[in-house]
């Protein structure tokens, strides 16, 4: 259940890093730098919603933990580097975005292929 909680509590941050960009940046960001960060926020909300779906799934924990701590990672990576480049400038963080991407796309994989192959199964774990 901490990892559905983790899940809206990113999805509503998410959502008001959106309202931010919308309403309060677009006088301080070029129009470049408000679409990296229009960016961040959609791929943050994507995630976001997979954490959840992980936290709905049937997985074992330790499965869940898996997609949900990559997944994590994925929207600090990507989304999180957006920000900082938008805000900066500074090159580095661009070059970062793309693990956070692999992140993200492992993290939907390996929900996938746990909750085919492993489906009902629960490493003698509790779900």
């Amino acid at each position: 259940m901490a990892w559905i909680a983790a899940g809206c509590l990113i999805a509503s941050l998410g959502i008001a890093l959106g309202a931010i960009g919308a309403h309060l940046l677009k006088k301080t960001l070029s129009s470049d730098q408000l679409t990296l960060w229009e960016t961040g926020v959609r791929y943050q909300m994507y995630a976001s919603f997979g954490m959840i779906a992980a936290g709905l799934a049937t997985l074992s924990p330790r499965r869940r933990n898996i997609v949900n701590f990559t997944m994590l990672a994925g929207i600090i990576l990507f989304s999180g580097c957006l920000y900082a480049y938008a805000f900066s400038g500074v090159k580095t963080f661009v070059h970062i975005v793309p693990l956070g991407g692999f992140s993200m796309i492992a993290a939907w994989l390996w929900l996938a292929w746990f909750q085919f192959r492993f489906r009902g199964q629960h490493d003698g774990e509790e779900v």
